[in-house]
Formats: C-alpha cells, structure tokens, sequence
C-alpha cells in the first residue's frame, strides 16, 4: 500500500505541536468541597509568612488536590510539623491544610514542642538506714507498707511531715513515708524553708528561678551542672538555689511528692506564687483536641513554677530559647494542664 506524501513543513509543525504538549504541566487534582476541612471554632494566631507562592495541599503530600497556591506575603497558623517536609497550616479563613516546610516558602515562629517523655532522675540521697524500717504509703502506722528499707540503704529526704514521719524517695523513685526516728534512719537533711513564710520562699524560689532565663534547652539534661535545664531539672534547680529545698529530679516524681502534700488543685487559678503545675502530652491547639481526654490518667510530661498572675517560668524547647516566661490562659498550657499544688 502506498504511504501518502506528506510535506516536510507539515510533519515538522505537528512534532512541534507534540512536543509542546508534553511540556505542559499535568492539570491538578481538582479539589472537591468535601476534602476541604475548616476550622470555625479555632482563633486564627498567625505564627508564619509567606515568602513565594506555595500550594496548599489537603494532606501532606504532592499528590493530594491543591485548594490553591498560599500567595507572597500572606499570614498563616502553623499548628503542627507532620514530618521534615510539611507543616499542617490554617489560613486567614481556617482553612485547615497543609504547605511545604522549605524555607523558601515559609518564615515561621513556631516551635515544636519536646513531648518526649523524662526519664526518672532520682536526686542525691541524704539519708541512710541504720536498721530495717517500714516503708509504707502514708504517714500512719496503719497505712499500707510498701516493703521494708534494708539497713544501710540510701534513700531522699523530700520533707519532714510532721514530728514522727519523714516524706521520702529510694533509689527506685518510689515515694513514702518512713519514721523520723534516729534509731532508724540517719541524715545530714534540713528545711530552713520552713522557717520563712510561704510568700518570701515562693520569691526567693521564683528569683532563684528568673536567674537562669535564657539558659538553654536539653532534653535529659545533667544534673550536676546549670549550663543547660529541662523542665524538672530547671525547677529542681530553682528550688534549691532559692531556698535549699532537694525535690526529685524528674516530672513525674516532682508531681507525685506534691499530690503527698495534698494541697494540690485542677484549676490554676486557684495556685498561689511558688505552685508548681503540671502538664500532660500537647495533642493539639484547641479545646476539640483535648474533648476525649480523661486528665485523671494522664501522664505528667512538663512542669513549671507558678508567678501568679496567669504566668508560669518553665523551659521546654531548644527553639523557644530555654528559661523562659509563659501566659498560661488562653494558650496550649491551659489545655495541657493537669494540677498544681505546694512542694511542702
């Protein structure tokens, strides 16, 4: 069969033709009313700014629909970092998306929280058995023995509850009381805080404190030295500088010894200079994040001593900078919070 004559002209225009069609970009995914998610009831805080036109995405990937392209110069909230490439975003009318973390794209304040969860730091002892003692719950000779301390244990003087029971910490992290009796226990432990009122040692704690703002960030930091804090070592820290008071050396047993004193309280508005609070896991920035959440179980993850006024002075990230000050109302460490309550 004869192949029919084409011109040299024509065969070139329609290469040319194809060509271009295969530069052209595939068309987006067009986005359906359905997949775009809208925040109403959160307030719109911008924490970020546009540097060049971005796609705004409906999940974090490049292969999800595009709302549309975040335009130079436009403020965004970004909430959360989904992974090393995108950011979970809300827009001016909250719109809840997401956009690239590059920084090409987006200049941004916001921080990403240490959420990991302390290992126990059991503080040095100052107190030894000198013969085998109950170990028990309370401080009652009818209270639950937890198990007997051995003769020649080392173990923590937390406080001195009354005349007949000291409050105390073993090796273990396990938190009791055990007789203050000389026939029992042997320690070089004192509490000349006591012998202040609670309001100039809550100032003496909170200026001991406010020395140290600025002083960066670790996550497990040491414990014999000050050139870095977490939350409970900072708080540790400020309580023994400020009015020689050793408290464990990590979160968790922080908010145990304070649940011993019993005074603690749920709302934080009820806390006076010198409290510590307590906080659980950051899940989310609005109060629908936390709507499920059973508070009683939590796990305490954060701690940082009250200022009154609505204001804490805690640390808890490299990137917001170490000791700092923070507005508990209104923001994530209202949600988050769990009690609060004296050391003593």
């Amino acid at each position: 069969m004869e192949v029919p004559f084409m011109p040299t002209k024509l065969i070139f225009l329609i290469v040319a033709f194809a060509i271009s069609l295969s530069l052209l970009p595939m068309q987006a995914t067009v986005v359906s009313a359905a997949e775009i998610k809208v925040n109403s009831q959160a307030t719109f805080e911008p924490n970020a700014i546009i540097l060049s036109s971005v796609s705004f995405r409906t999940q974090p990937s490049t292969d999800s629909p595009r709302i549309r392209y975040l335009v130079k110069g436009e403020r965004v909230a970004v909430f959360e970092r989904v992974n090393s490439y995108w950011y979970k975003v809300t827009d001016s009318s909250k719109v809840v998306g997401y956009v690239s973390t590059g920084s090409q794209y987006i200049d941004t304040t916001y921080v990403e929280e240490e959420n990991q969860l302390e290992a126990d730091f059991p503080s040095p002892p100052n107190a030894t058995a000198v013969s085998s003692v109950s170990f028990r719950k309370g401080p009652d000779t009818n209270s639950t023995r937890i198990r007997y301390l051995k003769k020649g244990e080392q173990v923590l003087i937390l406080n001195k509850t009354n005349q007949y029971w000291y409050n105390i910490q073993d090796q273990n992290g396990v938190i009791g009381y055990v007789s203050t009796s000389s026939s029992y226990l042997t320690t070089s432990y004192i509490e000349p805080y006591k012998q202040l009122s609670r309001a100039v040692a809550a100032q003496k704690v909170i200026d001991a404190g406010s020395r140290y703002l600025g002083v960066p960030y670790e996550f497990a930091s040491s414990r014999n030295d000050t050139s870095t804090f977490d939350c409970s070592d900072f708080v540790r820290q400020a309580f023994l500088d400020g009015i020689k008071q050793q408290l464990p050396g990590d979160s968790r047993n922080q908010a145990v010894l304070v649940k011993s004193i019993g005074t603690t309280s749920s709302n934080w508005q009820q806390l006076k200079k010198g409290d510590l609070v307590f906080f659980m896991a950051y899940k989310g920035y609005t109060p629908a994040s936390y709507a499920s959440v059973n508070k009683a179980t939590e796990t305490v993850t954060h701690v940082g001593i009250y200022l009154g006024d609505g204001r804490m002075l805690h640390t808890y990230s490299q990137a917001s900078g170490g000791v700092r000050i923070d507005t508990i109302a209104g923001s994530q460490w209202e949600l988050r919070f769990l009690f609060g309550g004296s050391t003593y």
